[in-house]
């Protein structure tokens, strides 16, 4: 039996899970019942509509659908009620959660085709605008948006333009960039955004998230390949009173409850926005003073987390994790095979103190290991 720790020992620097306030853990405590309006409506609806309105300033085209599991099971149930039977995807990848995307198709029987640019290239508009004009069979295109692999922020907006130039629809992955990064779904026209509880919202894990473009979304009815992930029907229960099909994740839920009114005081997207990225701001700063070096280019980064090269081949990454989370940090190890990295994130409850007390820890470890 683990004894009880009356607050977390470190802080989270990773994609999600990630650090939470006290507030949203404490909302955790609390039963709550499935089929109360108090809960369906004053919790459920209430989140779903405050959703739309973090997502675009046009609430009227677009709804949420809520799906429980991690963020990928809320991508899987999208590509698999999105793309009709008659429908071909295009994927875009360049990481692990791209390529999850291939696998996702695969085994839902999705005609697809996918486009790799490796883990330290962005696609182009040119590229996509190359890809559908020579395969108009192409009905649906797939990407990620902020690519946590490396950290790298693929441009969504040049795509979107394109995908939509040729009539498209677009289902984007923006697990980790929604809220974190300022964006109007709308005014992009995104048709599927999906994302997760536990991301920049910083809530805790549990269900996913899918912003959809409602006349899109309306035509979905009968594609699915999946009872538990049929989004749409998912969609047409919870409409009518935010019941969710089988059983909802309730303290999961209420917490995200929670960590919206604390986005909404801290100022919203705006505000965290300014926040995550001057945590990335000290970190990348502070690392390279310290010798490191980034993965990728400035210009392909985002604020989101950031991927650092090995220093040395004698870096023993295992040690230098296990030294900085006795001082108080998790760090995440990398995860593509061109080169030995480990990533370091910038968002969840994580402030710029914690970036700059993180450097100083970084840097004792580092001298500790001369």
């Amino acid at each position: 039996m683990l004894d009880f720790i009356p607050d977390n020992p470190y802080i989270l620097l990773t994609p999600g899970p990630l650090s939470t306030s006290k507030g949203v853990r404490n909302a955790l405590l609390r039963d709550w019942c499935t089929w109360d309006d108090d809960y369906n409506l004053d919790v459920v609806q209430n989140i779903r509509r405050r959703l739309v309105e973090l997502a675009t300033a046009k609430i009227d085209e677009y709804t949420t659908v809520l799906m429980q599991g991690s963020g990928s099971f809320a991508v899987e149930a999208t590509l698999g009620t999105a793309v009709p039977r008659n429908g071909k995807l295009l994927i875009l990848t360049n990481g692990a959660y791209g390529d999850r995307m291939v696998k996702m198709a695969k085994v839902l029987g999705i005609s697809h085709t996918a486009i790799d640019f490796g883990e330290v290239s962005a696609p182009t508009a040119a590229d996509l605008d190359t890809a559908l004009t020579a395969d108009p069979a192409i009905t649906h295109v797939a990407f990620v948006h902020c690519e946590t692999t490396t950290g790298m922020l693929n441009p969504l907006n040049e795509l979107a333009e394109v995908t939509k130039r040729h009539g498209k629809i677009l289902i984007v992955d923006a697990m980790s960039s929604f809220v974190g990064m300022p964006m109007d779904v709308g005014e992009i026209s995104i048709d599927y955004l999906v994302t997760s509880s536990n991301k920049c919202i910083q809530g805790v894990p549990g269900f996913g998230i899918v912003i959809a473009k409602r006349a899109t979304f309306e035509r979905t009815e009968g594609n699915v390949r999946s009872l538990c992930m049929d989004l749409y029907d998912q969609w047409r229960v919870m409409d009518k009173s935010g019941k969710w099909r089988y059983t909802s994740p309730t303290h999961v839920v209420r917490a995200f409850y929670q960590a919206l009114d604390e986005l909404e005081a801290e100022g919203g997207v705006t505000a965290r926005y300014a926040r995550y990225s001057e945590n990335h701001r000290i970190l990348v700063n502070g690392m390279r003073s310290l010798g490191f070096e980034t993965l990728l280019s400035d210009n392909l980064q985002s604020p989101i987390i950031t991927s650092f090269l090995y220093p040395n081949e004698n870096f023993d990454f295992t040690a230098f994790y296990e030294a900085v989370k006795a001082r108080g940090f998790v760090l995440y190890p990398g995860k593509i095979s061109a080169a030995d990295t480990f990533r370091i994130g910038n968002i969840g409850e994580v402030y710029p103190d914690d970036m700059e007390r993180l450097i100083e820890v970084i840097g004792d470890v580092v001298k500790g290991f001369d």
